[in-house]
């Protein structure tokens, strides 16, 4: 291989750290549904891979595409910016329905205490919430919802530099060199995105939040529409 191609895949690992690590929608949905929906660590690092591989993939299949059948490198560019705007769309109104959502919860699960007077005079205080029954299978359906609603959303949105920046000009001096390059964008991409998440998610569990615990599920939502607010606004 010529030094062109080794440059390019020093490029792409670049790329790949750098783009991830100023788009906080590559990480902050994941460490704050980790919060609200309780994962585990590995069960959050798990999920962060797989949307990771969708992520990247779905860009690399239309990248290979496009080399492949000799598509004009701006309409995958279209292509590919529809599909960011798309991606940031669905996570700004996924983000909002989900805050409605945990609001709606912690309405439900605040503590109410009610004072009740015996025949002998002696007063009894009882406190519940306004959870119904049925809440928790409720949740169980919700989480596996919310996992897969992460998954689309990963795979709609571009990873935007590897098409026009790294993969065509790999295409000019071999098929090898696509592949190399597409590939150290993917695995820096990934690995960016799960170091970023375990690196913030162990910070915030040391942060005490148990004032807070009611309302994880709306905080998680509104982060998660300024995530992709900040796309629509800053095109991080």
């Amino acid at each position: 291989m010529n030094e062109s191609i080794w440059l390019l895949t020093g490029t792409a690992a670049s790329i790949g750290f750098i783009h991830t690590l100023i788009g906080p929608d590559h990480y902050l949905p994941f460490i704050m549904m980790s919060q609200a929906q309780k994962w585990s660590q590995r069960k959050t690092m798990l999920i962060t891979f797989l949307c990771g591989i969708g992520h990247v993939l779905s860009s690399v299949l239309l990248g290979f595409a496009g080399v492949l059948f000799g598509v004009a490198l701006q309409k995958l560019e279209f292509i590919e910016g529809f599909r960011g705007e798309l991606a940031a769309w669905v996570l700004i109104v996924f983000g909002l329905l989900y805050c409605l959502w945990g609001l709606k919860v912690a309405m439900r699960g605040r503590m109410h205490a009610h004072e009740h007077e015996h025949d002998d005079g002696t007063v009894h205080r009882h406190e519940h919430t306004h959870l119904l029954s049925g809440a928790a299978h409720r949740r169980s359906h919700h989480k596996t919802m919310t996992t897969w609603a992460l998954f689309t959303i990963f795979v709609l949105g571009p990873c935007e530099p590897l098409i026009p920046i790294l993969m065509y000009p790999a295409a000019q001096q071999s098929g090898f060199g696509v592949f190399l390059v597409s590939s150290v964008f993917g695995v820096v991409t990934i690995a960016t995105m799960m170091g970023m998440v375990w690196l913030l998610s162990s910070g915030l569990a040391r942060v005490p939040l148990k004032t807070m615990e009611r309302y994880t599920h709306a905080i998680a939502g509104g982060i998660i529409a300024f995530s992709g607010l900040a796309i629509q606004v800053f095109g991080l």
